[in-house]
C-alpha cells in the first residue's frame, strides 16, 4: 500500500488562490520518491532542499518517506501565500515532517548554511514554454513560466546545484520534453553529476520525467 498523499484541502482557501496546486507533476515526483525509498532510508539525510515548494505537498511527502529518520526538510519559494501554505501542509502532516520554510529565490538566503550539506535537493520548475516576460510577472507565473524552451529558470539554478549537493547528495528534477532533459543530463555532467531519467509519464500533452543526479554514475 502507497504512501497516503499529503493534505491540501487548505488549498481551496482565497488567501491560497495563487499557489500551484497538486498536478500530474507534483504526483510523478512523490512517485520516484516512494520508489526510491529503501536507497533514500539508507541514505540517512541530514538535510533536504526543496526548491518551489509551492503547496508543500512534495516536502511533506518526502518526510513520510524518510519516517521514521527525521531529516530537516527546508522549503523555499518566493510566492508568499505559498510559503504560507507550505507551512500549513506541513503542520497537517506532522509529526511525519521536520520541516522549516523560507521565503527565498532558489536557496539564496541559505547557500552559505547549507553549501555542501544537501542530501536530498528537489526541485519542480516553472517549465512551461512561455516569453521571456511571462517569468514571475505574477505569482502564479512563478510556477509555471519557465521562458526559452521552458528552461530560463531552471539554468538559473542547474550551476549551483553541484556546489549545494553533500557528498553522497541526490537531486531530483521534474522536467518536459520541451526542456530538453538529454541535454540538461549533458550539462550536470559538465559539473560533476551524473543524471538519468528515473520515471516518465504522459499527462495530457506533456510527457514529464523525473530526472536524478549524482556524484556517483552508480547512485544517479
Amino acid at each position: 500500500m502507497g504512501l497516503p498523499t499529503p493534505d491540501t484541502a487548505h488549498l481551496a482557501r482565497p488567501e491560497y488562490a495563487s499557489v500551484y496546486e497538486p498536478a500530474e507533476d507534483t504526483y510523478l515526483l512523490l512517485d520516484a520518491l516512494e520508489n526510491d525509498r529503501a536507497e533514500l532510508q539508507a541514505l540517512r539525510p541530514a538535510v533536504c532542499v526543496e526548491i518551489g515548494s509551492g503547496s508543500g505537498c512534495v516536502s511533506a511527502f518526502l518526510g513520510q518517506v524518510l519516517a521514521p529518520h527525521r531529516a530537516l526538510i527546508v522549503s523555499t519559494d518566493i510566492n508568499a501565500a505559498a510559503s504560507a501554505a507550505t507551512r500549513e501542509t506541513a503542520a497537517r502532516a506532522a509529526p511525519a515532517a521536520v520541516l522549516e520554510q523560507c521565503r527565498t529565490r532558489f536557496a539564496q538566503a541559505l547557500d552559505g548554511r547549507l553549501r555542501g550539506g544537501v542530501d536530498v535537493l528537489l526541485f519542480n520548475p516553472p517549465y512551461v514554454v512561455t516569453p521571456a516576460d511571462e517569468i514571475d510577472s505574477t505569482p502564479e507565473a512563478s510556477a509555471w513560466a519557465g521562458g526559452r524552451d521552458g528552461r530560463e529558470v531552471l539554468d538559473a539554478l542547474l550551476p549551483q546545484v553541484a556546489g549545494l549537493l553533500a557528498p553522497a547528495g541526490r537531486f531530483y528534477l521534474v522536467a518536459i520534453e520541451e526542456n530538453k532533459p538529454d541535454e540538461i543530463v549533458r550539462i550536470m555532467a559538465a559539473h560533476g553529476l551524473a543524471g538519468r531519467r528515473v520515471l516518465s509519464r504522459r499527462a495530457g500533452r506533456e510527457h514529464l520525467s523525473i530526472l536524478r543526479f549524482a556524484r556517483s554514475p552508480a547512485a544517479c
